[in-house]
């Protein structure tokens, strides 16, 4: 009968910067009370698992958030860190709110696209929801577009890269030292981990919501 180890997989709890809506990415908010109360949901969750490696990354809501979930794992006796597994780096809009950024880039796609163009004599409230609307599909673009980075930032695709290499160097560890593991990670760089472990599409991927308060499991066979 084979041994199987085990991949316990969860994000950190809600920060000041999701409570809101700012693009957050390698900031270091630390987590609001509900954060720390959905850190402690994980931990309860995860209880009766177990792991003897525990993976954080250098913000300190991914190391809060383990810190919770290590108060029920006496048997976990090492704690490593590793940014290959860090957030999503949303470059210059880091810190910036969702709407701000909306706002800011809506006039200008409006002065690029809409103005001297087909459309004319627009009240200032139409003026208003066209610069909304370009501004938000240039949001869904940085936000979910799997190519995009955002300015001096990364994209999907860029961070599936140190995910991967993250992943190859992980799976042989465990083999090797027939150990289960336990990552305390971000919403993208999750997103991205499940991408590769699951074998997704990018469309699919790219519409995952991560909550902050379960966990993913991935049983890997020596």
């Amino acid at each position: 009968m084979n041994e199987k180890l085990f991949i316990y997989l969860f994000r950190h709890g809600q920060t000041t910067y999701n409570r809101d809506e700012k693009f957050t990415g390698w900031d270091n908010p630390p987590l609001t009370k509900l954060g720390l109360q959905q850190a402690q949901i994980i931990a309860e969750k995860l209880k009766d698992k177990r792991f003897s490696i525990a993976y954080h990354t250098s913000l300190i809501r991914s190391k809060n958030t383990l810190e919770e979930v290590l108060k029920f794992h006496p048997e976990c006796t090492r704690i490593l860190e590793d940014n290959r597994m860090i957030e999503r780096n949303y470059g210059k809009l880091n810190g910036t709110t969702h709407q701000q950024f909306i706002e800011d880039m809506g006039k200008k796609l409006y002065e690029l696209e809409v103005e001297g163009d087909l459309i004319h004599e627009l009240s200032t409230e139409g003026k208003r929801e066209v610069e909304q609307f370009l501004g938000e599909q240039k949001y869904n673009l940085i936000h979910r577009g799997y190519h995009i980075p955002p300015p001096e930032g990364e994209s999907f695709s860029m961070v599936e890269i140190r995910v991967q290499s993250f992943i190859n160097d992980l799976l042989p560890l465990m083999k090797k030292e027939r150990v289960s593991v336990a990552l305390s990670a971000h919403g993208n760089s999750i997103r991205l981990f499940r991408k590769i472990m699951e074998r997704a599409d990018i469309p699919t991927a790219t519409s995952w919501v991560i909550p902050f308060d379960s966990f993913y499991e991935y049983e890997i066979g020596l």
